[in-house]
């Protein structure tokens, strides 16, 4: 990443202990991490090495214990958070992709899509039509109108990627995408998320235990012992 540029997710020192006294575990011990616009990155590690805990202090969902924590060069946390109201945060400026898509089962899929969009304040028809726009670039549009429970798993994933895209939102925390694909469906979902980091300058982490995937990465970083370290993989 050039130094030039504003990272869109920087980490610095990052640390988060659960417990106390004598039972406290440290789960992260100081990660740093600086992703660029457009940029997709996997993050790697064996069970129980912190992935977990930190794509939550990333997605605004547990408190780190210190450290710091920048989108596009803001602070929003520095030993404490920096934001009031960190549900908007995570509406707003952070997409969630799970290996589950966790669709609404009783709405069809362009609501799914345009539900973000319209909790944010955007009209029904923007929502729709800013839905609708995703759908056909990510070559779902054809089910616009169906339940998920009638979409192959590639197809709901394409869906579940629409919808962390809906906002626009400049961080896209993306947990375990593949594990559920096939290795043809898998490597499809990876080249749609970096042609929707290029498209939208968005950038994206990648959780993933998948050897199939690792090699599309041009950075990976390891996470051992609550600690990171980066690996340059691709071209």
């Amino acid at each position: 990443m050039a130094d030039n540029t504003t990272p869109a997710i920087e980490l610095r020192g990052l640390c988060k202990r659960y417990g106390s006294g004598d039972t406290a575990v440290d789960a992260l011990k100081g990660v740093d991490m600086r992703i660029a616009p457009g940029e997709v990155v996997g993050l790697v590690g064996p069970s129980g090495s912190g992935k977990s805990t930190l794509l939550k202090c990333l997605g605004a969902v547990i408190d780190p214990t210190a450290g710091q924590m920048f989108l596009g060069g803001e602070a929003i946390f520095d030993g404490v958070w920096k934001v009031k109201d960190l549900r908007t945060l995570r509406r707003d400026r952070i997409g969630f992709v799970f290996q589950a898509p966790y669709l609404i089962p009783f709405l069809d899929v362009t609501d799914n899509v345009a539900l973000l969009p319209m909790l944010a304040g955007k009209s029904n028809k923007e929502a729709r039509r800013r839905a609708l726009e995703l759908l056909e670039a990510l070559d779902v549009a054809h089910r616009a109108k169906s339940n998920p429970a009638l979409l192959s798993g590639g197809e709901q994933q394409r869906v579940s990627i629409a919808r962390a895209l809906a906002n626009n939102p400049p961080v896209i925390l993306a947990d375990e995408p593949t594990a559920p694909l096939d290795g043809e469906r898998a490597l499809a979902v990876v080249k749609i998320l970096n042609d929707m980091a290029q498209q939208h300058q968005t950038a994206i982490i990648v959780v993933t235990h998948d050897e199939k995937i690792i090699p599309t990465f041009k950075r990976l970083y390891h996470i051992r012992d609550g600690k990171t370290y980066e690996e340059s993989v691709g071209k």
